[in-house]
This record gives structure tokens, sequence and C-alpha cells, in this order.
């Protein structure tokens, strides 16, 4: 029998929410350079996380092209093509990186929901229903 800790359910949200938290990081980044000239929006690369969740990539953690989440994992991070500059040549828009910031901290929200629900699942076991 499985440990609890090794569950592929808690360890599933456990991701998710490590990842909506490296989102986060991001987008503050974002959000703090919004008066840097040249500076470029930047963004979690989608790509690269779902390579190494299926275990097709692995990430260097030398490349400053990366992002730390609260344990420690490392995301691809890339510049996000297509948004119109000004004329300092930054393309950060306030409105699109509030938005990001929404849906990372709904993201976060639900995971930590659907783990909450995981523990009072265990805990009614534990307790034989009492």
């Amino acid at each position: 029998m499985n440990e609890i800790s090794d569950d592929a359910i808690m360890k599933a949200l456990g991701r998710q929410m490590n990842l909506a938290v490296a989102k986060q990081v991001v987008t503050t980044g974002n959000l703090a350079n919004l008066d840097t000239p040249g500076y470029r929006t930047r963004e979690i690369d989608f790509e690269q996380v779902l390579a190494r969740e299926v275990g097709k990539a692995t990430l260097a953690g030398t490349s400053g092209a990366h992002s730390t989440g609260t344990t420690g994992e490392r995301v691809a991070v890339k510049e996000v093509d297509g948004l119109q500059s000004r004329r300092d040549g930054n393309n950060v828009q306030l409105d699109r990186e509030l938005l990001e910031m929404t849906r990372a901290s709904g993201d976060f929200s639900k995971a930590q929901t659907a783990l909450a629900a995981k523990f009072r699942l265990i805990r009614y076991a534990i307790n034989e229903g009492r």
C-alpha cells in the first residue's frame, strides 16, 4: 500500500499549486517592470512545463530564463511575442498582467480546495466516519 504522501492526486494538486505560484512570481516581475524601458513581458513556457511533466525534458537550474516556485522547482520562462510595444520598447500591459494574476490566484485556490477535500476524506477514513 502506498503512503498518503505518494498519492498521485495529491502530488498533481501540489504541482498545480507550485505552477500557480510560479505564474504569480513571473507576473509580479512583469508588473514591477511596467515602467522599465526595453523590458519585455515574460510568461511561463507551458510547452516546457508539459514536456517535463510527461518526462520528456529536464531543466537546468542555472539558466536565468527560469523561475523558481515555492518548492525550489524550476520552470522555464519565455518572452511573450505579439504584444504591442510602447516607444520605450516596453510591452508590459497592466490589464493583461492583472488578468494573469487573477487566473493564477484562481488556479491556486481551486487546487487548494481540492487538496483540502482530499485531506478531509483521509481524516474521515482515519476516524472511521465518526
